[in-house]
């Protein structure tokens, strides 16, 4: 049953609710968790990597001071160390960051990509002989002769179970083949970059 008497007594009924103008408590916390996340990211990274990212140097040694740490509880204290260093950084500092890992996600991918199709091109080689004129076709500067035998020696340590030390040497000349040489092209850009 609908009360009459209410809204008579002379105020609206949203005139004591309080107006907030600042982010809730969950909010915030789900804005330091990501903060937590993204320099416990910058932690897992190589020190050379780390060095490469653009953020303010006190954050920088605070990351690299926690890869050393061993001790686990040790380690822990400093990943909050970490996250209340990277709360204090700007919007525009965080996106930063958070733009160089994210390209790192998409060459680690490539990579990846190009390692199976290395390995596809291997099994190839190994499985038919014609795999080999054709790569010699787009290869011409790659050793033939020592092609040949690193392929009988793979399938010979197929056949009986031995370690695959051709198997790997036939990816290791793989991987120089596709390794892209530096181009005139590139060097008279590096060179242009230098002046």
């Amino acid at each position: 049953m609908v009360n009459p008497n209410r809204g008579a007594v002379g105020f609206r009924s949203d005139e004591f609710e309080q107006q907030y103008d600042r982010p809730s408590k969950s909010q915030l916390k789900r804005e330091m968790t990501a903060l937590q996340k993204l320099g416990e990211e910058l932690v897992s990274q190589p020190k050379d990597r780390v060095m490469r990212v653009p953020m303010p140097e006190d954050v920088r040694e605070v990351i690299l001071e926690c890869q050393k740490i061993k001790d686990h509880e040790g380690r822990r204290r400093q990943m909050q160390y970490v996250g209340k260093k990277m709360r204090s950084l700007e919007e525009d500092e965080v996106a930063a960051i958070q733009k160089v890992l994210d390209s790192w996600k998409g060459a680690s991918k490539s990579e990846t990509a190009a390692m199976h199709a290395l390995e596809r091109q291997r099994e190839k080689l190994l499985a038919d002989d014609k795999a080999l004129t054709a790569l010699l076709a787009q290869h011409p500067e790659a050793d033939a002769q020592q092609l040949r035998a690193l392929i009988r020696n793979a399938r010979k340590e197929q056949a009986e179970n031995k370690p695959p030390k051709a198997y790997r040497e036939i990816f290791q000349i793989l991987k120089s083949l596709q390794s892209p040489s530096s181009s005139p092209d590139q060097d008279d850009h590096d060179e242009a970059e230098e002046e």
